[in-house]
């Protein structure tokens, strides 16, 4: 099965966005099913065949994640993400301004859903892979 080791050299080769559906692409090569980022820290939880899972350790230090769901400034930090314009910390810094909790990424189902601190979903994109 994946290493967390394996995860992160996916992971370093993704600068923007723009990068994304590459390393979902080789997330998957490596048996990675779903995964979910926690945005307040960062840290992920990986998930294989057989519930096989792995935790990360935390990214950086905890960001407050707005009580109310501003899901048009979401997106809007969204989009300007994928066109390359934000870097990941970034990225996670504004989805924590605009109440997004964490996302989840299904591979197979080639979806990304990306939720507020109540759990529901704000968003779901397919993922151009």
């Amino acid at each position: 099965m994946f290493t967390l080791a394996q995860i992160k050299e996916a992971h370093s080769k993704v600068k923007s966005g723009a990068d994304f559906p590459q390393y979902v692409k080789e997330l998957l090569s490596l048996g990675v099913l779903r995964y979910s980022i926690y945005v307040y820290d960062g840290h992920a939880e990986y998930i294989g065949k057989d519930d096989y899972t792995i935790v990360s350790n935390d990214e950086y230090t905890d960001l407050h994640i707005s009580p109310e769901t501003l899901s048009e400034k979401f997106k809007y930090h969204l989009k300007a993400h994928q066109q390359g314009k934000t870097d990941y910390l970034t990225f996670c810094r504004d989805s924590a301004e605009a109440g997004i909790a964490k996302w989840t990424v299904d591979i197979l189902a080639k979806t990304c859903t990306y939720y507020n601190k109540s759990g529901n979903s704000v968003l779901e994109e397919k993922i151009p892979i």
